[in-house]
């Protein structure tokens, strides 16, 4: 691939998922449309932002008034009003599949992805040929010590045995091909990880190293309960893959029973069989029964999503403005629906 910044500027569409933003967005937003007049990478490739891509996945507090006044201040800010809180991956996709530019980025609502580096990610995709552009932040996330930890360990769990491309990383702070993440948003299903999804089509893969910033909030919008959810959604989106992990456990089991059964046979043979032994019987039902329990539970996790995807469980439903649905505007004559669910 190569861009010639004499030719017309990339279009470049950002995709926001809102859940709690009504903080950050406008200074976020400010920082974006410093991007709307063309510029030029340090690769020397002509780019503008084109359009930002709100999308309200129904959070608390006050994001969707914030995206109204965002909406009605700049004519490139476009909302996407969801139906339900349907979740982060949810969201992105439906601004995905609304989205129009050549290249699409993904960013957080929360400030902590600088959209200076936007630039460098062009620069990147263009010199490594990618169809993908991960932010790979050379600090650590805001978080603590535990969840730092938890969030290495998984994404190493993905790279390393579930990804079907060699990832280096995965981020929330995404640039991905146009053409790419649009069909990626059109047919994935309810349930499946972005990033699994991506890996599933895209032919290559990079980084580009980013710096990220303290975020515009206080951390928290995922507990640890929300996070190992996540995590099982990684796991099982994956496909297959986590069946064999089942499939190993057994092969173990049964090499390891065979092997007890031929040291018993032997011992009954030569009368060395002593009378005692339920400390032993009963560590080997432990061992046994948790890793019966731990594969029922992951054949558990993929017949559920096989039944949610069998009922046609929507990823996502895009609404009106729910202030059009439920506070429209009074008509000229003033006759004009008063507002209110009580209103008759």
């Amino acid at each position: 691939m190569s861009h010639d910044a004499t030719a017309r500027p990339l279009a470049v569409s950002v995709v926001i998922p809102v859940y709690r933003g009504e903080d950050t967005l406008p200074a976020l937003i400010a920082e974006l449309a410093a991007l709307q007049e063309p510029q030029v990478t340090k690769g020397g490739r002509a780019y503008a932002v084109t359009e930002a891509v709100l999308v309200w996945d129904r959070g608390p507090g006050r994001s969707h008034d914030v995206i109204r006044d965002l909406q009605a201040a700049y004519t490139w800010v476009r909302a996407i009003w969801l139906s339900r809180n349907f979740g982060q991956h949810a969201a992105t996709l439906a601004g995905m599949t609304s989205s129009s530019g050549d290249w699409i980025v993904t960013m957080d609502e929360d400030g902590q992805q600088d959209p200076a580096f936007i630039a460098d990610m062009i620069d990147r995709a263009y010199e490594t040929e990618s169809q993908l552009v991960y932010a790979q932040p050379s600090n650590p996330p805001p978080h603590s010590a535990m969840r730092n930890a938890g969030s290495r360990l998984a994404k190493a769990i993905f790279v390393r045995f579930l990804a079907d491309q060699q990832f280096e990383e995965f981020n929330s702070y995404r640039l991905v091909l146009g053409d790419v993440g649009r069909s990626v948003a059109a047919y994935t299903g309810t349930g499946v990880y972005l990033d699994v999804a991506l890996s599933w089509v895209v032919a290559d893969v990079t980084t580009c190293p980013v710096t990220s910033r303290a975020e515009g909030r206080p951390a928290g919008n995922y507990n640890y309960g929300r996070l190992f959810s996540h995590f099982g959604r990684l796991v099982v989106s994956s496909g297959t893959k986590p069946l064999l992990f089942v499939s190993a456990i057994g092969i173990a089991f049964v090499v390891v029973g065979g092997l007890a059964a031929l040291w018993v046979a032997y011992r009954a043979v030569f009368g060395a069989v002593p009378a005692s032994g339920w400390a032993s019987m009963f560590v080997a039902l432990m061992v046994v029964g948790g890793a019966v329990m731990l594969s029922l539970g992951i054949i558990a996790q993929y017949i559920g999503a096989a039944t949610n995807m069998s009922l046609g469980k929507p990823l996502y439903v895009v609404v009106r403005d729910p202030a059009d649905t439920f506070r429209p505007p009074a008509a000229p004559d003033g006759s004009g629906r008063p507002d209110g669910p009580a209103a008759t």
